[in-house]
């Protein structure tokens, strides 16, 4: 395994480095070790904690969807250059597992300490929901695992991880009481989520909102009737005024539900993938706002 690092690694060296959502960073005299994120929303919170002790990369790019991602040539020799993999684990990354044996680095999955909320219906009913970042709580637990890993990975710099990683779960605090708030004034038939892919559990539950969704996890190819029927059900039952999609996905299935319904398509949600720089979540502080935003302004009529 030693010598396919070696050799993967002299075949990327005219590479450019890619910063953490997967544009150039540094040139190649840039030493500092590289930890490579499954994905763009754990490349920020990375780099929050990382501070500029290290250079974190994200396999996959803005936008792109996470559960049935397929690893590219390129991804393989990111890997070999890696000094640490992080991963979010709770099934998230399916691809994971195959991925890791082409590489020596070490991995930490990130989720590590975090109580699972289990899916309740459909095929992957009884599996753990692996969107617990939607939770700035267990963003607070990532952060932890990252300080941990990194500290062993640069012991140098444990100090400033730590120091990194407390500074940024005040933000996270933050962010916390304004989502639970602002939310918190919705009427009781108001206060129900109703997405494309169940990914909002954790959110659902620290904020007191009921969830629903046309299917449990993107990793589907498309709805099925039955599940858009479910779906249009507990909008009429419970008079839900706005429903939601993810980006990620198409929203055909919802546009139904609204057809159906007479409820209002309440914007795009971001779930799986950072916008990039330009766009509306360059970072995982920018998401879960604009999603906070987004559903109370739906829920409320009001303008967001």
């Amino acid at each position: 395994m030693a010598n396919l690092r070696k050799t993967v690694c002299a075949l990327a060296a005219s590479a450019l480095v890619l910063s953490a959502c997967g544009g150039p960073a540094g040139g190649t005299d840039d030493k500092r070790p590289v930890v490579l994120t499954t994905f763009t929303v754990l490349a920020d919170i990375a780099s929050n904690v990382a501070g500029d002790k290290l250079r974190v990369e994200s396999i996959t790019k803005p936008g792109a969807e996470i559960h049935g991602y397929e690893p590219t040539p390129d991804d393989i020799k990111k890997a070999a250059k890696a000094d640490l993999i992080l991963d979010n684990g709770l099934n998230l990354e399916a691809w994971f597992a195959r991925f890791v044996k082409e590489s020596d680095a070490p991995h930490k999955v990130v989720s590590e300490g975090v109580q699972p909320i289990a899916i309740g219906e459909d095929a992957y009913q009884g599996k753990p929901n692996p969107h617990a970042w939607m939770s700035p709580k267990n963003v607070g637990i990532y952060v932890d695992n990252m300080v941990k890993a990194f500290s062993e990975l640069s012991s140098g710099d444990a100090a400033v991880f730590k120091a990194n990683g407390d500074a940024y779960k005040a933000k996270l605090q933050g962010v916390q009481d304004e989502m639970t708030n602002a939310l918190s004034a919705l009427p009781k038939n108001e206060r129900a989520l109703v997405t494309c892919e169940g990914a909002f559990s954790y959110l659902a539950r620290d904020t007191g909102l009921t969830e629903r969704y046309i299917w449990a996890v993107n990793a589907e190819q498309q709805a099925t009737p039955q599940q858009i029927t479910r779906a249009i059900g507990f909008v009429k039952e419970n008079k839900v005024p706005a429903v939601f999609c993810e980006s990620t996905v198409s929203d055909a299935p919802m546009r139904q539900v609204v057809s159906a319904t007479g409820a209002t398509f309440g914007g795009v949600l971001f779930v799986d993938s950072l916008s990039g720089p330009d766009g509306p979540v360059p970072t995982y502080l920018d998401l879960i706002r604009h999603d906070s935003k987004t559903i109370v302004a739906a829920l409320t009529g009001a303008k967001p």
